[in-house]
């Protein structure tokens, strides 16, 4: 049998994993509840996690996402202890962004599954030269789920459109506010929270509000979706650069499940993704996307276009992180 624990959350990536776990006919431990705040939350999981011990037999499989907080190890140990495997998804590390943990004391926590999935090689490395041990393989890129079409429109645009989807705020990411002298070949559409349309003085900013992913999937309509974080045009700057240089950002998903081609940073642990299944391009710095543009052909555009098309379909299916569950279930590890 293969069980896991529900993530009681509003974050997708978590709640896609999820779903895409119900689709493949495992067993929920986690009890149903009516609320999500914090102390419902805590015994709702608690009881998820005691199940393992009356539920979980020799030979079954449980999977989890992590960080899962207090419950991780937990988890781990009651499983092992009824000679069952785990197999873990990363969504974040401790050790990065956040700065919570070191990177051993991460491994150790890791170091309690059996079957481990990182985000992309560069994290996948990572975690192998601080001592992981057991078997780890790379996502490529998250799943994305939605019953909500992309709307259907011309392409390219002139200028070309390029959709950025995330934290506006000045203070979040500066970078937008630089741009104004390097957008002769393309305009930017804005969504999220924090832009100030009575402070903008670069008409090439479009802004549309903030919106939740089903809405902002019928009205997005752009030629890229650009990943970027930080203050600088240069590089993605800060911990939201370290951050892009191992993780596999969400909005890359949302972009390309919405069939929009992206641009990402030379540095970003993507970018070989991106490259080699023709989804996009990839800058060293911002100032290069005019040069970018205007060399790039119909032909060249309309090939990254079907190639987003095709991956669209791949993310809706589940099909990435399903492939890897459906790997450690056959697997001899544990």
């Amino acid at each position: 049998m293969n069980y896991f624990i529900e993530i009681i959350t509003q974050n997708k990536a978590k709640t896609d994993i999820d779903t895409i776990y119900k689709r493949l006919g495992y067993t929920n431990l986690t009890p149903m509840r009516k609320s999500i705040n914090p102390v419902s939350r805590f015994f709702v999981k608690l009881v998820g996690v005691l199940r393992i011990l009356t539920k979980v037999r020799r030979g079954d499989t449980l999977f989890l996402q992590y960080p899962m907080k207090k419950f991780y190890y937990t988890a781990c140990t009651f499983a092992h202890l009824k000679n069952a495997k785990v197999v873990t998804i990363i969504h974040d590390l401790g050790a990065f962004r956040r700065h919570k943990l070191t990177p051993e004391q991460e491994n150790k926590r890791l170091s309690k599954t059996d079957f481990l999935i990182a985000h992309n090689e560069t994290m996948k490395q990572y975690l192998i030269d601080h001592g992981f041990k057991n078997t780890i393989v790379s996502l490529g890129i998250f799943d994305y789920l939605s019953e909500t079409e992309p709307r259907t429109y011309a392409t390219p645009h002139k200028p070309w459109r390029v959709v950025y989807a995330g934290g506006l705020h000045q203070w979040r990411n500066p970078f937008l506010y630089k741009l104004q002298p390097y957008m002769k070949q393309w305009q930017m559409e804005l969504y999220g929270p924090g832009f100030k349309e009575d402070g903008n003085k670069n008409e090439k900013l479009h802004y549309h509000g903030n919106l939740k992913p089903e809405e902002l999937m019928q009205q997005v309509e752009a030629d890229f979706g650009l990943v970027w974080d930080g203050s600088s045009l240069d590089e993605c700057d800060g911990d939201w650069g370290t951050y892009l240089k191992n993780n596999n950002p969400h909005k890359t998903s949302f972009c390309i499940r919405a069939g929009i081609p992206v641009i990402v940073w030379t540095q970003a642990a993507m970018k070989p993704f991106i490259l080699e299944n023709g989804l996009g391009f990839a800058v060293d710095s911002l100032r290069q996307i005019d040069e970018v543009l205007a060399h790039l052909t119909i032909g060249e555009y309309q090939k990254m276009r079907e190639a987003a098309a095709r991956f669209a379909v791949l993310l809706e299916q589940g099909h990435f992180a399903s492939r890897h569950f459906n790997a450690a279930t056959s697997s001899s590890v544990g």
